[in-house]
């Protein structure tokens, strides 16, 4: 049995400073090594071992000021980590979240896997080195306190940034930042605050940048105002990958009003100009010819070709019954809100970039490369990102401007249109999944699913990750992608025999791990068979589930949707209820959703030239372990079960000749504010663990299979292709060479 945190004995450093600086050991696991490989269960298990190393070279500092600052090793793109993070060190140091001053760190290639966001990992992975941290510097100022007071430390208490003793003198902490701090490394042996007497983690808690973001405040990077950084944008080719042939009037183009400079770069032309609307301008009225990309030619039918021949094969098919389905997936965009943006500034022997990055330590060494300069000569700041859903783990913005301000000598503040990111960006990739279930009676023998997709480029640090802790890995010698895919699912049904492969083809495509990576197709497949399954069983949905769930959490979590959202209730014809369950890194989530396929009615609506079903109702429920702050989650599972709407109706990108037709927010069409549902109730259950689990990502799979259930149940026929909506094509597709029309929700600018 492991001991609770809050009774172990951790061990931490004081460093080297003018005033108090403290970190976490390298060895806060209490086993005195990084977690042992037979406990690798799942992606998230990995990406917390390959951290464990570095914990030691994150830092809390106390300031005279009365101040503590922390430089989080991570990327906030809207989830909220900068205040679960605050309030971390708020519980161990006893000073008010309004005093801790949490701020992105820059690039640190001697972090190695520990500056990576990704596989909701976040939370789990620095939980307890911020916290030891924390501690440290909390009995280091007590000390100090002591000394100063003449009062026996365990005579002192410590709140919100004073300490006080019992005769009644107090000193803040900012008057003990210089006395508490070391004139050399010193390990420090503490205990962390036990769950019970837990006064900030657990309790909601608004969001410390709130007030910043609701009012225009927050700083993104194109807010910066770096010295000499002009608008830059590319003009792009009409097919994904596309090469610049030649370019007829690119002396006219740089002479143009505005206009600083316009050249070749190895993605497009560039055009550097006073305003973002002169650069506008500029890319509309450029002549180039170009030479094919990497996919021409293709379409959504001769990828699915492609597809079919590359799927793994399934076993022999048993004597027995079985249900089975073939479900396709369509190619999804990957942007996020934030048009995909970063600063630079090249200059001889030295480069400095501003982005939003969740990969920065794989950014600045390929950015170092394409410059060919030391990895030591390329700084690389982190900036707060506006949306990332795994866009941000790639860097393509900041390599581009790179690029661009090394050719002309000047910097750069490059933007891309909403039309790049959605036909040159990063896709989640085309994929298929064929699942067979055997049975006899009321038992399940045995489960089988063969997932192929478009190949899913890795190449931002997660498969680096993979690839080091592959000699600890117990799943033999496989490809990353697939070590990935089997990390990364889980069965939570008791269905004997379990066999899941992943197939991969076509390296064509800028591919990314979007929300989720495989979870919402692989979850919505098996959740339809389900749903199949039960009928075939004569059991209600609920109900089957609930009897082949094989824990205690994952049934409490189905069990709370089905009562919350009323399950079984009585239905008007072309309207039902779908239910779903999903399991990861260590969290359990479950979705209810109710909706409307009623031709002809109010919830049939028809907004953007999309018209179809609409959800009315969704519960979800969640329990991720020792939620940090419970209110940060709830929003979480908004924005997935907003995700998962998505995936199951109505978002995709139609290929055609190479090429998307899709271009902008305006016919991409994700969960709009007409088709959320009027009725949203999100539960978070009181999890018992004493460690948080994942939560960024667990929204979405859940949310998209039981829409597609209910869809089935309303529809009566099993939904096999997604989204629903995608064999309308209800726009007329813009050009794929310059002019590009403007577009409504081009966002070029910041309203600022």
């Amino acid at each position: 049995m492991i001991e609770e945190i809050g009774r172990r004995r951790f061990l931490g450093y004081v460093l080297a400073a003018p005033t108090l600086v403290a970190a976490s050991g390298p060895d806060f696991m209490g086993t005195g090594s990084a977690l042992p490989v037979q406990e690798l269960l799942d992606l998230n298990d990995l990406m917390t071992a390959a951290a464990l190393p570095t914990s030691g070279l994150i830092t809390v500092e106390v300031h005279e000021d009365g101040t503590v600052s922390f430089a989080l090793p991570r990327a906030e793109v809207g989830q909220g980590i900068t205040t679960s993070t605050a309030m971390l060190i708020t519980e161990e140091l006893a000073v008010p979240v309004e005093r801790v001053r949490v701020t992105l760190a820059d690039a640190r290639p001697e972090l190695l896997f520990n500056q990576l966001t990704g596989g909701s990992n976040t939370t789990i992975a620095t939980y307890v080195p911020i916290r030891v941290a924390a501690a440290v510097a909390r009995l280091r100022l007590l000390s100090a306190a002591a000394a100063e007071l003449g009062t026996p430390a365990g005579d002192l208490t410590m709140r919100a940034g004073v300490i006080s003793g019992r005769a009644g003198r107090a000193l803040g902490i900012g008057a003990l930042a210089r006395k508490a701090a070391s004139a050399g490394t010193r390990q420090v042996a503490v205990r962390l605050a036990p769950r019970e007497s837990f006064t900030v983690i657990g309790r909601p808690h608004n969001r410390v940048d709130a007030l910043d973001a609701v009012t225009g405040r927050k700083t993104f990077t194109m807010d910066l105002d770096v010295p000499g950084a002009r608008p830059t944008m590319v003009c792009r080719p009409p097919t994904i990958n596309g090469k610049v042939a030649s370019v007829a009037n690119l002396a006219a183009v740089r002479a143009m009003p505005g206009v600083t400079d316009a050249v070749v770069i190895s993605t497009g032309v560039a055009v550097r100009a006073e305003t973002f609307g002169q650069c506008v301008d500029a890319v509309r009225a450029l002549d180039v010819a170009w030479k094919p990309g990497s996919a021409a030619g293709k379409s959504d039918e001769s990828v699915l070709r492609e597809l079919a021949a590359a799927e793994p094969p399934m076993g022999l098919r048993p004597p027995t019954p079985v249900v089975e389905g073939r479900f396709t997936f369509h190619f999804r965009s990957n942007s996020a809100l934030e048009p995909n943006c970063a600063i630079a500034d090249v200059r001889p022997g030295r480069a400095e970039i501003w982005a939003a990055l969740k990969s920065p330590i794989v950014a600045q060494q390929s950015i170092a490369a394409k410059l060919g300069l030391p990895v030591a000569q390329v700084s690389v700041h982190v900036t707060e990102g506006g949306g990332s859903f795994g866009r941000k783990l790639f860097f393509d913005a900041a390599l581009e401007a790179a690029e661009v301000s090394q050719k002309i000598g000047k910097p750069v503040k490059l933007m891309w249109h909403r039309a790049d990111d959605a036909r040159q960006g990063r896709t989640h990739p085309m994929a298929t999944s064929r699942v067979r279930v055997a049975y006899v009676g009321e038992t399940v023998l045995s489960y089988e699913q063969r997932h192929t997709s478009v190949r899913t480029d890795l190449g931002h640090g997660l498969g680096e990750i993979i690839t080091a802790m592959a000699a600890r890995l117990p799943v033999g010698d496989i490809g990353f992608s697939q070590t990935f895919f089997h990390l990364s699912q889980s069965m939570p049904y008791a269905f004997g025999a379990v066999s899941r492969l992943l197939g991969e083809t076509d390296k064509s495509f800028n591919t990314g791990s979007m929300r989720n990576v495989y979870s919402p197709d692989v979850t919505c497949a098996r959740e339809l068979i389900v749903d199949q399954l039960a009928a075939r069983m004569g059991k209600d949905p609920y109900r089957f589930r609930h009897d082949f769930l094989t824990g205690e959490r994952s049934r409490a979590v189905l069990a709370k949707v089905a009562e919350a959202g009323g399950w079984g209730r009585a239905m008007q014809p072309g309207t039902a209820q779908g239910i779903a369950f999903h399991a990861e890194y260590k969290s359990v989530s479950a979705a209810l959703v109710e909706i409307d396929c009623r031709p002809g009615t109010v919830n049939r609506v028809i907004r953007d030239g999309v018209g179809g079903p609409r959800v009315t109702k969704a519960v979800f429920a969640v329990d991720a372990g020792l939620a940090v702050n419970p209110r940060g989650l709830e929003a979480q599972m908004m924005g997935g079960v907003m995700d998962g709407i998505a995936l199951a109706l109505t978002s995709s990108l139609h290929l055609r000749d190479g090429h998307f037709l899709e271009a902008s927010w305006d016919n991409y069409f994700y969960t709009r504010q007409w088709n959320t549902p009027p009725q949203l109730q999100i539960i978070v259950l009181p999890g018992d663990s004493d460690q948080p689990g994942g939560a960024g990502e667990l929204g979405v799979a859940a949310s998209m299979a039981a829409v597609a259930c209910a869809y089935g149940r309303a529809t009566g026929t099993m939904p096999t292709t997604f989204p629903i909506n995608h064999g309308t094509l209800s726009f007329t597709p813009k050009p794929t060479v310059p002019p590009i029309p403007p577009s409504p929700t081009d966002g070029l600018e910041h309203a600022r």
